[in-house]
């Protein structure tokens, strides 16, 4: 059995900040725990757009504070997300984030990611195995 709290990753190789600095994410649950899935709290700033592709992966996305604009690259469509609005990139949409307050989100993601990943210059994660991330 694995218990964690936010707080004591907080600070550790668990807590990622974007090279971008339009978000920072607390990873939970990490490819090293070999569950099936990674398991997040996002956080995103307010002014900023952080445009993604998940083209290696699924990621469910629960908002739990805040509100955003979600706009489907793909067809154009636009959402409002906020608080018990979820989204599934079952697809591998090419999406971007415009979040007008400070939001935070429950991410899924599978496969699960190591830690180390960031978006590139496409807005996509890359498929790194755990192996090159490290063990701590």
């Amino acid at each position: 059995m694995i218990v964690r709290s936010l707080d004591e990753i907080t600070g550790t190789d668990r807590h990622i900040r974007s090279r971008s600095g339009t978000w920072e994410s607390k990873r939970i649950v990490l490819a090293r725990e070999k569950v099936g899935f990674s398991l997040h709290e996002t956080t995103v700033y307010a002014g900023t757009e952080t445009r993604m592709w998940y083209a290696n992966h699924i990621e469910a996305v629960l908002c739990v504070e805040g509100e955003s604009e979600l706009t489907d690259e793909e067809t154009g469509e636009t959402h409002l997300i906020s608080p018990g609005t979820m989204y599934l990139l079952d697809g591998h949409e090419r999406h971007t984030l415009r979040p007008r307050t400070d939001s935070r989100y429950i991410c899924v993601f599978n496969p699960p990611v190591t830690g180390r990943e960031d978006h590139d210059e496409s807005g996509v994660y890359p498929l790194l195995e755990e192996s090159e991330a490290g063990r701590s």
